[in-house]
This record gives structure tokens, sequence and C-alpha cells, in this order.
């Protein structure tokens, strides 16, 4: 027993009990010595950055878009023809004042519209204002008149409302084709001469002169003091197309998609020539009506030679 017990003395005391600590773990970068000792990566040279053109373009838009009060401005004054401009509600300003006059001064007619529509033209910093560039150089109606020859007669399409894109650039291709010798659009109520009506155009529009009228009655007026007979055409005429004589100095007037040519200009027509119809359907689109009109009168020239 005493063996035992001096034993047990002699033993070691037992190591107080500690809890387990969580193990201190090390990033792999920290262990890689290829890693430590890699040499650092050059710094990459940054390209300066561009100035900003003058007159601010939306990169991911319309080409021929130009925003904020300055640049439109510098656009009119540079002789630049604006199709489109438009004008935030109610906004006020020196400057936003100073447009209004330079419009009044050079007869550009722009249109008050909300915010929205100037959001949705643009994600810039439009303040207020967004014009949109015209894309080809419109001509005055004595361009159209002394560029006729003298051995030919006169062949003018006129737009009376005619709002789709692809609709104007389908009737210019075809009036180009026919040897039309120019094409007449109004201010307002218009299909708006853009790269999708130059696309549609087969680049036609960049060849036929376009002249854009204040008034397309008073243009009509001015084109019969000429000699020109002016020719609708209409579904609702009492007058078949191939009756009509095509071979004078012609202008022809293309209605609206929907409703039509306007009862105005109705009445300033010599004749309202209808196109014969077979099938079920009682119209065709106004782009494909032009076609026909425009080669009947080419059909009728040729033979008349």
């Amino acid at each position: 027993m005493e063996e035992f017990l001096k034993d047990r003395r002699e033993r070691k005391p037992r190591a107080e009990y500690r809890p387990t600590q969580e193990p201190q773990y090390v990033e792999a970068r920290d262990l890689n010595w290829e890693e430590r000792t890699r040499a650092p990566r050059p710094a990459v040279e940054r390209k300066p950055r561009r100035e900003e053109p003058r007159e601010r373009r939306e990169k991911s838009g319309d080409e021929n878009i130009v925003y904020g009060l300055r640049p439109v401005i510098e656009a009119i004054e540079t002789d630049k023809q604006i199709e489109k401009l438009y004008v935030k509600k109610g906004a006020e300003g020196q400057l936003m004042a100073d447009l209004k006059d330079l419009c009044y001064r050079s007869r550009i007619r722009y249109q008050e519209v909300p915010v929205e529509k100037l959001n949705r033209l643009t994600r810039g910093n439009h303040q207020g204002v967004v014009a949109i560039i015209a894309p080809i150089a419109y001509v005055e109606l004595e361009d159209i008149l002394d560029r006729i020859p003298d051995d030919e007669k006169a062949l003018i399409v006129v737009f009376d409302g005619v709002t789709d894109v692809r609709n104007f650039g389908a009737i210019a291709r075809s009036a180009e084709c026919a040897g039309a010798h120019g094409l007449i659009c109004p201010l307002k109520n218009s299909a708006p001469v853009n790269a999708d009506a130059i696309r549609s155009s087969a680049g036609a529009l960049t060849r036929i002169p376009v002249h854009r009228a204040g008034s397309i009655r008073n243009t009509l007026k001015t084109l019969s003091q000429q000699g020109m007979q002016i020719v609708a055409a209409t579904e609702k005429a009492d007058t078949i197309l191939f009756d009509a004589d095509l071979t004078k100095p012609t202008v022809l007037v293309m209605g609206n998609e929907e409703t039509g040519i306007s009862k105005e200009v109705l009445k300033l027509c010599d004749c309202k020539a209808a196109i014969p119809m077979v099938g079920a359907i009682e119209s065709l689109n106004v782009s494909a009506a032009a076609a026909v009109m425009l080669f009947e009168s080419v059909r009728q020239r040729f033979c008349k030679e």
C-alpha cells in the first residue's frame, strides 16, 4: 500500500484541462512561395478620355439626334436642316428664349411636348430640347421646277398625310424608278425622312429632290398655275385610272394610310382616279397604289412616244 501511495506521489500532476481552440487557418496565398516571389504586374495604361463633341449625339439611338440648348442653337446657326424640333412644355430661361427667337427668325417650327417624350428620344442631358437633323438636303419648290428638262413632262408626287416611314420610302423608290422629278411633303403630319425611310427607299431619297411645304393646298395652287394637272388617287373616284390622261404635266397626290386624301385637298384636284379592283379587298396599301399610278403614267408616256 505504501509503495502504491509513494508511486502515486512521484507521478506528475495531471495537466490542466484547456478547451480545444479553433485551428488557425492560413491562406494558401501565404504558403505559396512562387506566388509570393512573383513580380508585381505592371500597371495598365489607360487611354485618355475623348473630349465630348460640341454637338452631343445619342450613341445608341438615332445618329441624327442633337440635344441640349447650345448644341441645338449651334446646329440652327450653321444652317443644318432640322427635321423635327421638340421643346419641353413650360420650359423657361434666357437660352430657351434665345432658341425660340432663333426658330422664329429661321422659320423653324418646334413642338412643345412633355418631358417623357424627350427622355424617350435620348438618355442624355437634353435640357428640355431635342432636335432631329434631316439626313438629306431639302430643296425649294422652284428648284424642282427648274430641274425638269424642257423635253420632258413634269411628274411630281405629293404626300398628303403619309406618316409611315416605310410607305414614304417605298413611294420614293417607285417615284425615282418611274422618273418622277420631285417629291413634296408637308411640314406637319408627315413621315420624317430618317435612316429608316432612306433604307426603305433603297437610297432613292438621296437622289430625288424633296421639298417640304408649309401648306400643301398653297403648293398645289402654285403647281396648277404652272400648267400642271392635279390627279388624286382615291378609290371613291368615278374615273378609272386607265381612262385618265397622265401624259400631261401631272402631280399625283397620295393620301393618308387610313383616311386618304383630305377633303380640302380633294377640292383642288382636277382629276380623281381609282385603281380598278377585282379581289375582295377594296383598297391597296398607299405605297402599292402609288407604284401603280406612277407606272401607269410611264406606260402612257412610252406608248405615246
